[in-house]
Order: C-alpha cells, then structure tokens, then sequence
C-alpha cells in the first residue's frame, strides 16, 4: 500500500506518499498535487494509493522540526524508487553532511563516475524524496545555486536554514 497526505510547510504545501518500507515521494512546492499524482501512477497501482496522514504523521513531524531549525538529519526510512545510477547518486546525497555542500563534480567523482556530472545532475532532479534525500546541498563548479525542482529561492531558503549560505 501507498500512504499519501499534504500537509503546509515554511516552504509552501507539500505532497507526502510512503510505503511500509519507508517515505518514497516529497513533493516540495512548484510540483502540483497533477505532478504528485503522475508519479504515483507511473510507480504503483492505482489501487493500492490510499490518503493515510496518520501513516505520515513522523515524516511531517521530522519535517517540521527541520524547518524549525531543530532537526539536523532525518532518521525516516525511505524507499527509493529509480534506476540503479539514480538510487546510488541519491544514496550519495544521504552523506552529504547537515549544512555542507558540494558540487555536482564532487558527487560524481564520489561516485565512480567522475566526468559523469550531467547524468549525476539528471539524477539529482529525479529525486523522489528531496529535503529528506539532500539534493538541495549539490552546487554548481563554481560554487554557484543551480538546479533544484522546487526553484532556488527554496534551495537558498534550505541552505541558509542550515547555515551552509551565509548570502
């Protein structure tokens, strides 16, 4: 089964679906509940979706601790949903540390594939659970605020809520 919910956050609604194995989509704001609900469908059977807060309840409790500057690293479990290049550049994210960045240059090389950066930056925007999966800490080479599917005012909002941008 799917467990979905909404709830509002200092970023704006956020789209919640996990599965008994652990949380497998956030959609952050500028992804419409429409974008929420084709992710669902081209990922589970529509029968087994199911709107469940009660099953979500620790995710948003995590999450609004986090955006309340009082949580550092999540401790939900996730189910991760992609190819295997995606599941291991997202595994990659989860070490980058509260209030670090790196780039995209970086997480390749990490990751075995260092003149991979473009299929690393693909990767990234495909991340299903962003926030709780760390997207938002990669930069450009130059150290510069690029890609994030939520825009980069939010990207900039969740680094200087780390105190990983000091703009």
């Amino acid at each position: 089964m799917v467990y979905c919910t909404s709830f509002e956050s200092k970023i704006g609604l956020i789209y919640i679906a996990s599965t008994d194995k652990g949380l497998c989509k956030l959609s952050v704001p500028r992804q419409t509940k429409r974008d929420f609900l084709r992710w669902l469908r081209e990922n589970f059977d529509e029968s087994e979706v199911i709107d469940n807060k009660s099953r979500n309840k620790d995710v948003i409790d995590q999450l609004t601790r986090y955006f309340n500057g009082k949580l550092a690293k999540f401790s939900v479990s996730v189910d991760l949903r992609g190819t295997p290049f995606q599941t291991r550049v997202w595994k990659e994210l989860l070490r980058i540390p509260y209030g670090t960045t790196i780039t995209y240059k970086q997480l390749a090389k990490r990751i075995g594939t260092s003149r991979g950066f473009q299929a690393v930056g693909r990767a990234n925007a495909a991340n299903p659970v962003p926030i709780v999966v760390p997207c938002h800490r990669v930069l450009g080479a130059d150290g510069s605020l690029v890609g994030y599917s939520s825009g980069i005012k939010t990207k900039e909002f969740l680094l200087k809520l780390e105190g990983a941008l000091m703009i």
